[in-house]
């Protein structure tokens, strides 16, 4: 239970810092490759607990 949490909440996440970031300021480098990982262990932890 505690890893499908985890995987929700990271997944949470990755929906509002993708819906955010390019609307800010903020210049965060390697963007793109942050959120892809952010997804990637966001997914693989649902499926896991599934």
């Amino acid at each position: 239970m505690k890893r499908n949490r985890l995987g929700r909440i990271l997944l949470g996440v990755w929906l509002i810092a993708g819906g955010l970031l390019p609307y800010l300021t903020i210049n965060l480098p390697h963007r793109e490759t942050i959120l892809a990982i952010l997804a990637v262990v966001a997914g693989v932890l649902i499926i896991l607990e599934r």
